[in-house]
């Protein structure tokens, strides 16, 4: 997947994954509710809305399963997120 930042311990937890959704978070419209921004597991692909969303469903996503990183879905965003070490970081 190329070289990341040194900051995140847990790098050996991403995976080569499929997006749940392209362009949507699937609980969200489950729901009838919006969300502002999504990200993506990149342990599982589950697709869920961010912290600025009402919902917070990628956050929820880590707190129920465990699944401690995220990578933005936004188009031209390319940065991870680790909840574990709380660090931002990006591929080199």
């Amino acid at each position: 997947m190329g070289d990341f930042d040194d900051d995140c311990t847990h790098l050996e937890l991403i995976n080569d994954v499929t997006p749940t959704s392209a362009d949507q978070c699937l609980q969200c419209v489950e729901m009838g509710d919006e969300w502002v921004h999504l990200r993506l597991c990149m342990i599982c692909g589950l697709v869920g809305c961010c912290d600025n969303s009402k919902n917070t469903h990628a956050t929820k996503h880590y707190h129920s399963d465990g699944h401690g990183i995220i990578k933005s879905h936004q188009p031209g965003e390319e940065w991870y997120w680790c909840y574990m070490d709380e660090v931002l970081f990006t591929v080199e």
